[in-house]
């Protein structure tokens, strides 16, 4: 098996998770209460926004708060339904136990909160996730590469020996100006082709040696 990647670094909403129905859900009822309107497509205009792009874009939409009161009230609702249960998407335990037994650091990079990605965090294996890098805690959130050479940095390895796994336009935009190789793995909006980008419909599909073909620096597009 060629080298495996120094690190993995992992979007949550949409890649770990399927909590985007979530959020979807505490938006729609968020701006139902107050009479505003708040479409599916307006939903999957968010995906991977920080989500003060997100309180603002609510606001815009009818909610009298401040885009923080907003961000407050969505985070508060979607770490309810996270502490019932965590929503894993398919392929992902089997993945983040090989990589363990590999012996192969991971990450979380997210624009959720830190409450939220400790729940998540709590309801993997003990010691799956070296680091928590969320979006009340970068300076620039994704579409920026900070959040991603942040991750990389404190797991003390070049981001471009790292794989990035993401599912939005945004966060795939982050990830691949970080330099990290990136796989985009399909969940509520499609992954376009984009020259160096890795693609995959599910993590069922991807295991230690297609992680390993990508870092590299082959390009596997399982969705071809």
């Amino acid at each position: 098996m060629t080298d495996l990647p120094a690190a993995v670094l992992f979007d949550m909403d949409g890649t770990l998770v399927d909590s985007e129905p979530y959020w979807m859900q505490a938006e729609h009822e968020l701006v139902a209460q107050h009479g505003g309107a708040w479409t599916h497509e307006d939903a999957l205009g968010v995906v991977g926004q920080t989500l003060l792009v997100t309180g603002a874009r609510l606001q815009a939409a009818g909610v009298p708060m401040e885009p923080a009161e907003i961000v407050a009230w969505l985070v508060d609702r979607v770490n309810a339904r996270l502490r019932v249960e965590v929503p894993w998407r398919p392929g992902v335990l089997t993945l983040l136990g090989d990589l363990r037994a590999a012996g192969v650091p991971c990450a979380v990079v997210t624009m959720s909160y830190r409450s939220q990605a400790e729940a998540v965090a709590a309801g993997a294996p003990a010691d799956t996730f070296s680091y928590l890098v969320t979006g009340d805690e970068v300076t620039h959130g994704k579409p920026h590469p900070e959040p991603y050479l942040t991750a990389a940095s404190l797991l003390g390895v070049p981001v471009e020996e790292c794989v990035a796994i993401e599912d939005s336009p945004v966060g795939i935009s982050s990830a691949v100006a970080s330099g990290a190789r990136t796989l985009g793995v399909e969940a509520v909006v499609p992954v376009e082709e984009r020259p160096g980008l890795s693609r995959a419909r599910s993590l069922e599909q991807v295991d230690l040696g297609v992680l390993a073909r990508i870092a590299s620096g082959e390009v596997v597009d399982l969705l071809a």
